[in-house]
């Protein structure tokens, strides 16, 4: 018998670990990533917490509570399979979650530095304070930056830069820039309409203030009703694709509850590339 993929492992490591502290089931049988209110929401958590083997029994936590916990459990993923893949996007990665909601936590990034200065003159002069706003703050749950690279590292095949060439280019640390911003995950343990507009003015606040190259700009979401993971997947521009954490588990279940007009639902997004599984997040990043 062939030995499980490591990445098959290493999502059932992400579910062990969801089961153990945010996924649970309350006594009145309601899953805590279903609204507690909406019939078809119950239904279908029930049916994916029971293909994942949902056994605990616990009160719903607080949300800010379990989407810190979910943000936590999805850092430790992607570390455990985007660090694997060395082979096909090497570099000197940095995977971690954002603690303290540090409103210029990006501007530490080579594409977006210039936004310290953008505060700090907005501090300064209340009327472009007023028609900034905080347009140009983002907070983002999950980062996946680059380090930049010495030339030893560069020139390690041939001869390839020098001090006469290559200059400004962002990667190379002689030129003294920050560290790369390669990826922003935004992390919804459930979408509610404000939840889905927030994910969405978070991306498009990061396609509009870079400077230089845009970092991958996902979403990854437990959220189990497709009509809610059809308000933020649908739709190109600003988010690069919403990950589902357990993708396959929804697919069955709706079946399984004879769901066709959200299976149907469901398949658009998925047949339009705009909702996966959290497996693929990882070789996506390494794009």
């Amino acid at each position: 018998m062939s030995k499980p993929a490591a990445f098959a492992e290493a999502r059932k490591t992400f579910h062990a670990a969801l089961l153990k502290s945010t996924l649970t089931i309350n006594s009145q049988g309601v899953v805590s990533n279903a609204d507690s209110g909406n019939r078809t929401s119950k239904e279908i958590a029930r049916g994916i917490a029971e293909l994942l083997k949902a056994e605990t029994i616990g009160e719903r936590i607080a949300g800010q509570t379990s989407g810190n916990q979910f943000e936590s459990i999805c850092a430790d993923f992607v570390k455990e399979t985007f660090l694997q893949l060395e082979h096909l996007r090497p570099g000197a990665w940095d995977i971690r979650q954002v603690s303290g909601r540090n409103r210029l936590e990006i501007a530490k990034f080579e594409q977006y530095a210039h936004l310290v200065a953008l505060d700090r003159a907005a501090k300064a002069d209340a009327e472009l304070a007023a028609a900034l706003g905080s347009d140009y703050t983002i907070t983002p749950d999950i980062i996946v930056s680059r380090e930049t690279v010495d030339d030893s590292v560069i020139n390690a095949p041939a001869h390839l830069v020098d001090d006469h060439v290559t200059t400004l280019a962002s990667l190379r640390k002689k030129n003294g820039g920050l560290a790369l911003l390669h990826a922003s995950i935004s992390c919804k343990w459930t979408i509610r309409s404000d939840r889905a507009q927030n994910a969405r003015s978070e991306a498009l606040n990061l396609v509009r203030n870079r400077k230089g190259r845009l970092p991958h700009v996902v979403v990854v979401t437990a959220e189990p009703t497709p009509s809610r993971l059809a308000s933020i997947a649908l739709g190109t521009g600003d988010i690069d694709c919403v990950y589902h954490f357990a993708l396959y588990e929804l697919q069955e279940t709706l079946q399984t509850l004879g769901m066709n007009d959200a299976a149907d639902m469901l398949a658009v997004m998925v047949d339009g590339k705009r909702l996966k599984d959290i497996s693929d997040l990882p070789l996506d990043l390494a794009v």
